[in-house]
């Protein structure tokens, strides 16, 4: 398990994980399982930095931009860029899924990415601001990324890769999905029951994004790639953080 997390966190991460030798397919396989652990452990880096922040009453926006900040710089804004070459795909393809696969290579980022990547960051930053001003309390911060990596877990145990090579593509063909379903759901409901009914709602609203992205993938281009995967990552935490702040400030 300690490898597969290794792996995973060489994937997600921009953290200094040193491993002695490159990963087999298997390993890619195993590792998925610790996608979910990779958001707790992001989490707990978030909450770090909130908890200080909190002590010397840093006011809500500009601790939540700060917050933001240090979750790009630890992803390394993989995320972000799959977000973008998503978007870019969503509009330029027109519904035909080779083109959709083209354009989502292509490296440059089109007005409709750019787009995506502001709206969700304003997203993060604005539910981000709401939740630090209404509570002390920062549970949501740790169910945010693990919630956005079980969903990026459960499209490798869904869905089917879309492209023929890739990383991706041998953790597939290697998956446990018994342990894998087993590791996500136990730490996606056991983030979420600190918070209560905004817990399981933000539960809830994680697991219908979730649905909606992978019916988007499907007809889009009929399985996921590495970037729908980081796409689905980002959404997944911002309407998360969106719907714990709308049930936070209605209490």
């Amino acid at each position: 398990m300690l490898r597969g997390l290794g792996i995973a966190l060489t994937l997600l991460t921009r953290l200094p994980v040193r491993l002695s030798r490159a990963p087999t397919p298997a390993e890619q396989g195993l590792s998925v399982m610790a996608y979910p652990l990779v958001g707790l452990l992001i989490g707990l880096l978030l909450c770090a930095l909130a908890l200080p922040l909190q002590w010397l009453d840093a006011p809500p926006l500009l601790a939540a931009v700060m917050i933001v900040v240090l979750w790009v710089a630890v992803t390394g804004a993989l995320h972000l860029d799959g977000l973008a070459d998503s978007a870019d795909a969503w509009l330029g393809a027109h519904g035909d899924p080779d083109r959709a696969l083209a354009i989502m290579k292509d490296p440059a980022c089109g007005p409709a990415g750019i787009i995506a990547l502001v709206l969700v960051l304003l997203l993060k930053v604005a539910a981000l601001s709401a939740l630090l001003a209404s509570t002390r309390s920062l549970w949501w911060l740790l169910a945010a990324p693990v919630l956005g990596r079980s969903a990026c877990a459960a499209l490798f145990l869904l869905a089917d890769y879309a492209r023929s090579t890739g990383l991706a593509a041998d953790a597939v063909k290697h998956l446990r999905p018994g342990p894998t379903w087993f590791a996500l759901i136990a730490l996606a409901v056991a983030v979420s029951l600190p918070g209560g009914r905004g817990g399981f709602l933000g539960l809830a609203i994680a697991v219908l994004t979730f649905y909606l992205a992978y019916r988007w993938m499907q007809a889009m281009i009929r399985g996921f790639t590495g970037d729908t995967a980081g796409a689905t990552v980002e959404v997944v935490e911002a309407t998360t953080l969106l719907a714990i702040a709308l049930f936070v400030g209605m209490g």
